[in-house]
């Protein structure tokens, strides 16, 4: 097959995974706001999927960057692109398969994995270094995200502790959407990168760019991706994942618009500080651990911690198995491809 083609076919691979990306993970951005009942699941997904877009305009590419170098990419070997590709199908399959069975696994997780995965396959030589600050995240996103929502909670019980309930309840209804729009902004910035970043690396490979270049919206040649990559992450979104919305905003414990609010506000503060310093974090993991962390400010026996045992051990599970499923697809490419 033509060298361009099989990267132009890379990319729609990579623009299919955000909008799987979007699909899988529009539960962490649209779980709280729709469990406590202020939007309707149709209207709560596209008021993310917005904001998931308008992100670009927000947020550096420091994401895309660290994704970009996580494999070292020897743009002489045109087996790179193979690499790249089976990454994103590795990813894809394991979303897929975490959509299916309702776990909100991380789909940022799942693409590291994959793309770590075939590059090992491949003999490539990973930056481990960047891979373990990743894999460092995985405990402390979730954490920041309890620890955040738990303090957001106490603080608002103790501030509103004089006003009736209703009036709360009828004040955080409208918090909702600031908060809600702050998330999705931070999910859109995180997780759209991590796309960028492996187009990148497409690109390099195939001897289009420089190792060094840099995503920028002023570029031409860089702005289709910045783009595609954020209304591939809208549309995902907008698409919704109903499945895994019922186990993130009901199954795990039961919110309130206040307890809503705390965790959205929780979660966005943790993306916002890890997206500026280039750390591609879950998003699931991070909205997760504020769900809980809000849910355990009344009793810990509110949270259904079974549910949450099963979610953690697919945490753990996700890089270690979307990476196998990548390096399958390597070799199963490697073997029927003549020319490979």
């Amino acid at each position: 097959m033509d060298p361009l083609a099989i990267v132009v076919i890379t990319v729609g691979v990579a623009l299919l995974f955000d909008v799987i990306n979007g699909f899988h993970d529009a539960a962490n951005s649209i779980a709280t706001i729709v469990s406590t009942r202020v939007l309707s699941p149709r209207y709560a997904v596209l008021w993310a999927a917005f904001f998931n877009f308008v992100a670009m305009f927000i947020f550096a590419p420091k994401v895309a960057d660290t994704i970009a170098k996580t494999v070292v990419i020897d743009a002489a070997d045109p087996a790179y692109v193979y690499v790249v590709m089976t990454g994103l199908l590795g990813a894809i399959l394991w979303d897929l398969l975490t959509w299916w069975w309702g776990l909100p696994t991380s789909s940022s997780h799942a693409l590291i994995g994959g793309f770590v995965g075939a590059g090992m396959a491949h003999g490539a030589v990973v930056r481990w270094n960047k891979v373990m600050t990743t894999v460092g995240y995985i405990p402390l996103a979730p954490l920041m995200g309890l620890v955040l929502g738990f303090f957001f909670m106490v603080a608002l019980y103790w501030i509103f502790r004089r006003r009736r309930p209703a009036s709360v309840d009828y004040l955080f209804r409208r918090g909702q959407f600031l908060s809600a729009a702050m998330y999705s902004l931070g999910h859109g910035g995180n997780d759209a990168q991590k796309t960028m970043g492996m187009i990148v690396a497409l690109l390099v490979a195939g001897g289009y760019f420089q190792s060094d270049v840099k995503l920028s919206l002023l570029e031409w040649k860089t702005l289709w991706i910045i783009l595609s990559c954020h209304a591939a992450m809208a549309l995902g979104t907008a698409l919704g994942g109903w499945r895994i919305v019922k186990t993130m905003g009901m199954k795990i414990t039961k919110l309130k618009p206040v307890g809503g609010f705390c965790a959205e506000t929780a979660g966005a503060t943790t993306l916002f500080l890890a997206t500026n310093l280039g750390i591609p974090v879950s998003t699931t993991h991070t909205i997760t651990g504020a769900i809980i962390g809000v849910g355990s400010t009344t009793k810990f026996s509110t949270i259904k911690w079974g549910i949450a045992r099963n979610i953690v051990w697919a945490w753990i599970m996700t890089i270690p198995l979307s990476a196998v499923v990548s390096a399958v697809c390597f070799y199963v490419i490697k073997a029927v491809h003549p020319a490979f």
